[in-house]
């Protein structure tokens, strides 16, 4: 049972980030929240190289595909990500906070290992940092006002990505935390699913999302800045 929704997460997952390669491709943007993305390269590096070094399993090689079509993703976030910031942040800007962001993101995974070790670093940074994307792929519908660089396949697929872990590790492992977690990412996932599927059927009821600029016009215009 314990290695089949290791399998079932790993091709679910795996699936999000093809879609996310190819939708990133096709609609020249990147598919992932900047965040999210930097802490699941993070992640997944950290935890394949472990893994394959001090613990080979089955987990271990599904981390490094992950992290392998995740390097895919970064490469779309700093080919097209530019155009999805404000005319601010100039190239230079947006490479520098890119590179911070994503040093970070491994600090935070290291601090993770440091801390709890890795059985139950692995698990926590997992689940917390997996409720936060849920919330951020929301932000990013909003933000981009509808299923641009996204789709109904990668919200499917990341939700039954969570939820095979969250059944094996919260419920029949009877971990109450990743349960709890697991519980909250489910919901967001499921609403996420929902606002993609809303879109996919009636798209033009969310209007355009062009730029961020238009975004960042949109908010002054709500809050009346000038």
């Amino acid at each position: 049972m314990g290695i089949a929704l290791i399998l079932a997460s790993g091709i679910a997952w795996t699936i999000v980030y093809v879609e996310a390669i190819r939708v990133g491709l096709r609609e020249r943007t990147y598919a992932m929240p900047a965040v999210a993305l930097g802490l699941n390269l993070a992640w997944e590096w950290t935890y394949a190289v472990h893994d394959l070094v001090f613990d080979p399993s089955v987990q271990g090689g599904i981390n490094l595909v992950w992290g392998i079509a995740d390097a895919v993703i970064v490469y779309t976030f700093f080919r097209y990500g530019r155009a999805e910031f404000p005319s601010f942040v100039t190239a230079r800007m947006f490479a520098g906070l890119s590179v911070l962001l994503f040093g970070m993101s491994f600090a935070v995974q290291w601090l993770f290992l440091a801390k709890f070790g890795a059985e139950d670093g692995v698990a926590y940074s997992a689940f917390l940092q997996n409720l936060l994307m849920s919330a951020l792929f929301i932000a990013m519908f909003v933000a981009r006002r509808g299923l641009r660089g996204q789709s109904v396949t990668i919200a499917v697929a990341k939700w039954l990505g969570t939820l095979a872990p969250t059944i094996l590790f919260g419920a029949l492992q009877h971990d109450g935390f990743l349960l709890g977690l697991g519980i909250m990412c489910s919901v967001l996932d499921l609403v996420y699913v929902w606002l993609c599927v809303g879109a996919k059927r009636d798209g033009a009821a969310f209007g355009p999302a062009d730029s961020a600029d238009s975004a960042v016009s949109t908010l002054e215009r709500s809050t009346g800045a000038p």
